[in-house]
């Protein structure tokens, strides 16, 4: 039995059940209200967006960050002026790029807890289906206190109970576990390689991290950067915008 944030395991064979604590419990409400405060400001002005990982899984830490997800943006200079317009004040804007195959994100960073992130460019389908891997909950889910399935970074697949979660490794469960999912078998096997490398060799870094001045704009960072690099201006070139 382990005690911490997360309450207690229960051990059933393989399918440990995790129990959460009532100060769990509490923990996962208030990030959840935090994350629900933005999504509500994007969603009046009719921008959707996702919440993903553990805060749409319910398996949170007091690490937890609170990543509010918009997979279809306008405009980066919509987002912005929503976020203006009902006084939300930004800590800082950045370009990153994981490596050379991933697509290019804007992250608009409120604080050192909640950021809101999306493409600067077209997501692979591949890309697309990572947030449903983590598990992604969308505003009316976290209205409804809904939890979903999801894999963590242990590559635990992640199940909600009434009480907490069970959870079950996916290794050796690849295929099964893309179709409880709803994903792609390629984006379990590329999650998985991705984790495991992570795991062997640690974090490496990002390939692009490019923090804006007040006087840019995220369309013209991308621009400059597409200029500077090729391997940008090829995943422009094939993908497009």
């Amino acid at each position: 039995m382990v005690s911490d944030v997360t309450g207690k395991q229960v051990r059933h064979a393989e399918r440990p059940e995790v129990v959460y604590s009532k100060k769990h419990w509490s923990l996962l409400k208030t990030l959840r209200s935090r994350a629900a405060q933005v999504m509500e400001i994007l969603d009046q002005s009719h921008l959707h967006s996702i919440v993903h990982g553990s805060i749409a899984r319910g398996d949170i830490s007091e690490k937890s960050d609170i990543d509010v997800f918009l997979p279809n943006p306008p405009s980066s200079f919509i987002i912005e002026n929503v976020l203006q317009k009902h006084g939300v004040s930004v800590n800082r804007r950045v370009v990153i790029q994981a490596t050379p195959l991933y697509a290019i994100k804007g992250y608009i960073e409120i604080d050192k807890k909640r950021c809101i992130s999306f493409p600067l460019v077209k997501l692979r389908p591949v890309e697309k289906d990572f947030y449903k891997f983590g598990g992604d909950a969308s505003l009316s889910q976290l209205k409804e206190e809904k939890r979903v399935l999801g894999v963590d970074k242990r590559l635990m697949l992640i199940e909600p109970t009434p009480e907490g979660h069970v959870e079950t490794t996916i290794i050796g469960q690849e295929e099964a576990t893309a179709k409880v999912l709803g994903v792609s078998l390629n984006t379990v096997l590329d999650r998985v390689h991705a984790l495991q490398r992570r795991d062997k060799v640690g974090r490496t870094g990002v390939f692009v991290e490019r923090e804006l001045l007040p006087n840019e704009t995220f369309e013209m960072i991308l621009k400059k950067l597409a200029y500077e690099n090729p391997a940008i201006r090829r995943r422009l070139k094939f993908y497009g915008r």
